[in-house]
């Protein structure tokens, strides 16, 4: 691993919304490991799917930008809206590594993508390459990851709360009418009821 870098932690996701939940994980990342920062990296929406409950890329990252103001240890990344799709963490990564050099990329995952890594485009590279630092998810044990994975040498368990919350249960909880007030930052809330975002 490379040192004397700034580490800097990437939190991938479509975030739609980020909701409290999010946050905790990251909080706890910046507080209880040795990351130094972290990115939330916000995945675009693949044109060649119909999802109709996924917000446009600047609705989902104007979010984010509200939710973590004022809180220098957290940043929004965009750079997959301008990679090709559909969008692979791997060549990310790459991107992300030439355009900050200064920086040593820590790739954060729930135990649930660590369990199905081997799935992923070129995942022998990101795990030779790149440190993965993984948080435990309801139903996914971490005795659960395949030793390959879980024993590898770049692969750091962190014992992060487990959070339940998740933005499809908000979306569908929007939907039906209910309020929210504490399962997302209160900006982020007003910002989704001025916008009548999930009602439909």
């Amino acid at each position: 691993m490379p040192s004397g870098k700034n580490k800097t932690g990437l939190f991938f996701g479509s975030f739609n919304p980020i909701h409290t939940g999010h946050l905790i994980i990251a909080e706890y990342f910046t507080e209880f490991t040795d990351l130094d920062e972290l990115w939330f990296v916000v995945t675009p929406h693949n044109p060649l799917k119909k999802k109709k409950t996924l917000l446009d890329n600047a609705y989902r990252a104007e979010m984010v930008e509200i939710a973590i103001k004022n809180k220098p240890l957290f940043q929004l990344c965009d750079a997959e809206f301008r990679l090709s799709k559909p969008s692979y963490t791997v060549h990310t990564l790459a991107y992300l590594k030439e355009k900050h050099p200064a920086k040593n990329f820590v790739l954060i995952m729930g135990s649930d993508n660590l369990t199905t890594f081997d799935k992923w485009k070129n995942h022998t590279i990101i795990l030779d390459e790149y440190q993965i630092y993984v948080y435990p998810r309801h139903e996914y044990p971490i005795g659960n990851i395949p030793d390959v994975f879980r024993k590898h040498r770049n692969v750091k368990i962190v014992e992060a709360p487990i959070i339940e919350i998740s933005s499809s249960f908000i979306r569908d909880a929007i939907k039906k009418g209910k309020k929210l007030k504490y399962f997302l930052p209160e900006p982020v809330y007003k910002y989704i009821c001025e916008k009548g975002f999930y009602l439909k």
